[in-house]
């Protein structure tokens, strides 16, 4: 039985939390695949941990696709005004969007499909909740956590660069 009620809070996000799935890194970059990831991690997330959703906002696949994570996050996005409360990071749940990356980034980069999916998507949450690009940050960067992962977490300068850069 889920524990929390899905909460849509009455102001748009400040920042952007960059997270990793941290299981094996798939080689299967299909539409199927990204979907059965995201069924996991939701089952995971709710018969597990008992939440109402999956934690995190978004999740980007190793193949590049992009999907909602915790319910009603995309028409939040499009609206610009709201935000869905998020189970994704202590202290930054009612702030910051999180972006859950499929695969395990500790020693290895993420695809380049993965990674130019996530520039596009970041620069979207930029635009439509004006965040600063130098308010995308690391899961590290508010909890005790290798999250996401020695090389992605290397990676968000670039990203910001990136994400700026597509802004313009």
């Amino acid at each position: 039985m889920p524990s929390d009620e899905l909460v849509i809070l009455d102001h748009p996000a400040n920042r952007i939390l960059i997270h990793h799935i941290a299981r094996a890194n798939s080689t299967d970059y299909s539409l199927g695949h990204a979907f059965q990831v995201a069924r996991d991690d939701q089952h995971d997330h709710m018969d597990d941990n008992g939440w109402s959703d999956t934690g995190q906002h978004f999740t980007v696949s190793r193949g590049g696709y992009r999907l909602e994570g915790r319910h009603g996050s995309l028409d939040a996005l499009r609206g610009r005004t709201t935000m869905i409360q998020g189970a994704h990071c202590p202290g930054q749940n009612t702030n910051a969007i999180g972006i859950e990356n499929e695969g395990r980034y500790t020693s290895v980069e993420p695809p380049q499909s993965q990674w130019d999916s996530l520039v596009v998507f970041c620069a979207h949450i930029c635009r439509q909740y004006g965040i600063p690009v130098a308010e995308i940050k690391g899961h590290r960067d508010y909890y005790n956590t290798e999250c996401p992962g020695d090389r992605l977490y290397a990676k968000l300068p670039q990203l910001r660069t990136e994400v700026a850069k597509a802004l313009v």
